[in-house]
Parts: C-alpha cells; structure tokens; sequence
C-alpha cells in the first residue's frame, strides 16, 4: 500500500472521530474517552468496511484521493454500516440524527477529497 493510501486512510478515519467528537462535545455529554469510543467505533467499522469494499471492486484502478468511487462508497458504508452497528449496540438512530450525520460524513469524506484535487501534488 502506498504512503498514499495510508495518508487517505488516515484522514478519513481522523474525520470520523472528529465528527464523533464533535457530536458528543454539542451534547455535552460525559466520559469523554471512552464515550468518544462508543460512539465511534460503529462508524469507524463502516469506513473500514467502505474501505474494504473499494479496495476490491476496484483494485485494479483503485485511486484513495477519487470523490467516485472511493469517497462515495467510504461514505456510504461509513453511514449504513456505522447506523446498523448503532442499532445492534443499543445507540440511537432518530431520523434527524441520521440525516445530520450523512450530512457531515458527505461534507467530511467527500470535502477533503475534492479540495486534495485542487493540489497539484494530488491530481493523476
């Protein structure tokens, strides 16, 4: 894998936590680590499993910095799979939360992508 890849990697599943982080600290709510855990390894799970699912459809032609396909799928396995986990553990779902969190997920996951496509370092 290169030195590429893993700086994605790294970056999208920073920008998970933080939207975890960020979730917690708006509702004040306590434990901060181990909250911070609970509330994010479902979603971490999903950009792994994102991540997966991109590595081997299209492995051949596998690009980490691409808005489609990489982003997209990374951001929608991070949402469905990181919503069913939740489900699963206990957590909630309400519909406003789901709909807040494909919201900042869409603007984390695809928003740094296509702002690395405006670098010159990063265009193919």
């Amino acid at each position: 894998m290169s030195r590429r890849t893993v700086i994605a990697a790294v970056i999208d599943l920073l920008l998970v936590v933080i939207f975890c982080a960020i979730g917690r600290r708006s509702h004040d709510e306590a434990n901060v680590v181990a909250g911070l855990a609970t509330t994010a390894w479902p979603f971490v799970t999903g950009a792994v499993i994102g991540w997966a699912a991109t590595w081997a459809l299209y492995r051949d032609k596998f690009d980490a910095y691409l808005i489609f396909p990489t982003g997209v799928l990374v951001w929608v396995c991070t949402v469905v799979a990181g919503m069913v986990l939740r489900v699963v553990s206990g957590q909630g779902t309400a519909v406003s939360f789901i709909l807040v969190a494909s919201t900042v997920l869409a603007v984390f996951l695809l928003g740094w992508r296509g702002l690395a496509r405006l670098l010159p370092a990063t265009k193919n």
